[in-house]
């Protein structure tokens, strides 16, 4: 398996020349006048959201690149079936930059040139709880077969690993991806799988019987790659846009808002919120409906915020008093007229309304998801608390209209260092980020397996949560 993948890599390389991959990107014709990005759809790369708009952590990278290093360009995204035709299709000359979660590995390099890393990821060896126990090491599992997609930088560490470890088995599968065969693993098709970690933090929210059973070698870096023979001004616009995103935080906050909810869920809290969306959710979906009719926001974003502060229980009240699906204070219904709490029917859209409300505070020059993360923010807390925290953000040269750094500061608020300076003092600022970074994980697993409803209603239009 070694030795046919060092020759497929190879074979690649003599069939397409520098010289050689000049006249191909002629024949295939590239234009002029365009930057052709291939990739490949998945959640780490390039997909259509609940809202029927583009998006993925790729497709923001590359929108944003052609926005500010390269706007006398057009953009175009070229998709191909699987990650193994990526490269390839870079090296015939179809596209530009291959912008599709690709991992620098040795063998890749020799293929084409990587622009400046975005990110990092550890290879994990995944397997189903459920069904096994958890693995030793590579030795123990002998018996069981590991499938991973082909062209991946997992075959080539497998292969690597599979010199030391010859009785180790595992398959290269065509036309397939990581979230396929995860999907396999969650329910028994396969044995065992290969993915990278923040593809497994955000599969592990749809499947909790996924766990981890080994990391598999040093972390790796992502890029963009380009093909060996690249404009020279190109590459040097790519690394200034890489070097520029990284300096001024805006990397950090898309990483965040792709992957930064993925963890904050354990297995049981999964557990229990898929049990309960087959079982108490479809009570209220109507009412959640016809709150996202009234107010424009998601239904499934409000399902999300009603499930963690009640768990869709309509007599839940705290020690407080606070009270039903959206448990609203006194102060709260008062506002907005809800004279009983405890009716859904009531409850329900007039939390929607309070979340339109909180949200149409934030300053308008903050976009989306940032401002309906900052509303929800506000909706637990209090918008005082939050622009305290987007105060102290701007003190220490953080970027206050970014929910990634606000949810640094507003934790901050606990410590009398930097709440004896706030205008409002104290605030248990913890609670908020625990609650909005639940809410987006369970607002992802509903969006997964709950259609959307008049995805087209731009009354007031909330971008979906990511």
């Amino acid at each position: 398996m070694r030795l046919f993948f060092i020759f497929f890599c190879l074979s690649l390389l003599v069939s397409c020349t520098p010289s050689d991959n000049q006249d191909k990107q002629k024949s295939a014709g590239l234009n002029k006048n365009e930057i052709v990005f291939v990739t490949h759809n998945g959640p780490t790369t390039y997909y259509v959201n609940g809202d029927n708009q583009f998006s993925g952590i790729e497709y923001d990278l590359a929108t944003m690149f052609i926005k500010d290093y390269a706007p006398e360009y057009q953009i175009k995204f070229l998709l191909v079936n699987s990650i193994s035709d990526v490269i390839p299709t870079l090296l015939k000359g179809k596209a530009n930059i291959a912008a599709a979660n690709l991992t620098i590995t040795p063998l890749r390099q020799q293929l084409v040139q990587f622009a400046k890393p975005y990110q990092e990821t550890q290879q994990q060896l995944i397997y189903n709880n459920e069904i096994d126990d958890k693995p030793k090491d590579l030795a123990s599992i002998s018996d069981k077969k590991i499938v991973v997609p082909a062209g991946t930088s997992f075959a080539e560490r497998l292969a690597q690993i599979q010199e030391k470890e010859p009785s180790l088995r595992w398959q290269a599968l065509k036309q397939t991806n990581s979230e396929v065969l995860l999907d396999q693993v969650a329910n028994g098709v396969s044995d065992l799988t290969v993915a990278d970690s923040h593809l497994v933090a955000m599969m592990q929210n749809y499947y909790p019987n996924l766990a981890i059973g080994l990391p598999l070698g040093k972390p790796e870096s992502i890029a963009w790659a380009l093909p060996k023979n690249a404009d020279p001004k190109l590459v040097k616009k790519v690394n200034a846009f890489i070097d520029k995103i990284h300096k001024d935080g805006t990397l950090r906050n898309l990483i965040d808002r792709y992957y930064g909810s993925s963890k904050r869920l354990n297995t049981q809290d999964i557990t229990n919120f898929l049990k309960l969306t087959n079982t108490l959710l479809p009570k209220y979906t109507h009412i959640f409906k016809q709150a996202q009719e009234l107010t424009g926001i998601d239904w499934r974003l409000l399902a999300a915020v009603s499930y963690r502060e009640s768990h869709w229980d309509t007599y839940n009240t705290s020690p407080t008093n606070v009270r039903g699906l959206m448990m609203l204070t006194e102060s709260t219904a008062d506002l907005m007229g809800v004279t009983d709490r405890l009716d859904p029917k009531q409850s329900i859209p007039a939390g929607a309304k309070y979340i339109l409300k909180m949200r149409d505070i934030i300053p308008d020059r903050i976009v989306e998801p940032d401002r309906t993360y900052l509303a929800l923010a506000s909706y637990n807390i209090g918008y005082a608390h939050v622009e305290d925290a987007r105060v102290l953000a701007k003190r220490l040269k953080l970027n206050p209209d970014s929910w990634a750094d606000v949810k640094k500061t507003l934790v901050m608020l606990t410590d009398p260092e930097y709440y004896s300076t706030a205008k409002y003092g104290y605030a248990s600022g913890g609670a908020p980020v625990i609650f909005v970074e639940s809410i987006r994980s369970y607002q992802r697993i509903l969006e997964r397996y709950q259609p959307s409803h008049n995805p087209d209603l731009d009354r007031y239009k909330i971008a979906r949560i990511d």
